[in-house]
């Protein structure tokens, strides 16, 4: 998926001669197999890699608990988790250019991702589970204490200087560990469900159907059949134009979202609550989360297989300036993203992210405006 992301085109039906005739019907037959190839290409495995490695995260957090109860857990075993947490972490933060649909209708993107951790929130809630309170998902946590990022707190810690991001120690207590399979299980369920809400329940594996059965979680939904059948009986798509559309206003979305809030709160903030405002600090993941974003937002502009229909192709075949504007701009981001140093909780007022604010926020935002723009002419 990465590696065909890096190139735009494969949709040769966009000549000069067929944009002489620049019709709405022109525009739906163009459009037409451009949402085909996103559902197919980009999102379902997208959300399956995702879910895939949810449920080894979980699986590995449940082998955590086994040998914690016998006294044999080991670093080893944490990091067993650890990795598992990054991958399905990392397809996670290649699906945030589409955040409509399922992740929004059910308060997905929330449940499994809300940052900050808050954790003096955090602290506490574990100090009440080792002293014996009972609680529940339910009654006992916020979204700000479940899915991702609580998760994170319990597998990674931090270097005393905060510079470098460790496995967490073997010290965990029995009650730790109930709490952190029961998050893990969540995290797990939370992921099933939107694959299969974009796939067809029907579409995903037999153990899938069995999670989402079992936790209540099948929503009858197929929202990526309602795109590729666009103007069909069912779709709450009228026309592919309208799912081009929505599909870049996911890009500017997370665009805005990552230059103005993930680097641009922390950056240059005057009170600590903005200077603590940092995504995935525990596992220094901080700016491949950001970096990711983008090349989510490249991967649904240009496709995700080479050759593909792509929103790309088609903005090429009318506007090639337009086009070529719209990959440097996705180049610069990253490139800027990249060149922030890690730790970003200590380098988020440096000249990099100074520039990657401007870079991502401003200029990334206003080519997929443009871009936008195109596709209602």
């Amino acid at each position: 998926m990465m590696a065909g992301a890096a190139l735009c085109g494969g949709f040769t039906s966009c000549s000069d001669d067929d944009n002489s005739g620049d019709t709405a019907s022109y525009k739906e037959e163009a459009l037409r197999p451009v949402a085909k190839a996103y559902v197919e290409h980009t999102v379902l495995p997208t959300y399956k890699g995702m879910a895939d490695a949810a449920i080894d995260l979980f699986d590995a957090c449940v082998a955590m608990q086994a040998k914690h109860s016998a006294g044999t857990l080991s670093v080893s075993d944490i990091k067993t988790a650890a990795d598992a947490w990054t991958e399905s972490r990392k397809y996670w933060e290649l699906s945030e250019a589409f955040l409509f649909g399922p992740a929004a209708d059910y308060n997905i993107d929330p449940h499994i991702d809300s940052w900050p951790l808050d954790k003096d929130a955090m602290d506490r809630l574990l100090a009440e589970i080792r002293a014996g309170k009972e609680y529940s998902l339910d009654n006992n946590f916020g979204y700000g204490l479940l899915g991702f990022h609580s998760l994170e707190y319990m597998l990674y810690e931090l270097s005393a200087d905060g510079e470098t991001s460790m496995i967490h120690s073997i010290e965990y207590t029995p009650e730790e560990m109930k709490y952190l399979v029961m998050v893990a299980e969540d995290l797990r369920n939370q992921c099933v469900c939107l694959e299969a809400c974009w796939a067809g329940t029907e579409n995903v594996s037999s153990t899938k159907q069995t999670i989402l059965a079992e936790s209540e979680l099948d929503k009858d939904k197929n929202h990526g059949d309602m795109m590729i059948n666009a103007g069909q009986a069912g779709s709450i798509y009228k026309t592919y134009q309208e799912v081009a559309e929505e599909i870049i206003q996911g890009c500017i979305d997370i665009a805005d979202e990552v230059g103005n809030t993930k680097i641009g709160r922390p950056n240059g903030a005057t009170n600590a609550e903005d200077r603590n405002y940092i995504e995935s600090p525990y596992s220094l993941n901080s700016i491949t989360d950001f970096a990711d974003n983008i090349l989510s937002i490249r991967n649904s502009y240009c496709g995700s297989v080479d050759g593909d229909p792509s929103i790309s192709a088609y903005v090429k075949g009318r506007n090639a300036q337009l086009d070529a504007k719209m990959i440097k701009a996705l180049d610069d981001a990253v490139a800027a993203i990249k060149a922030i140093p890690e730790p970003f909780a200590k380098n988020a007022n440096s000249p990099e992210a100074d520039k990657a604010v401007v870079v991502v926020g401003t200029d990334l935002v206003d080519v997929l405006e443009e871009v936008y723009s195109e596709l209602l002419k």
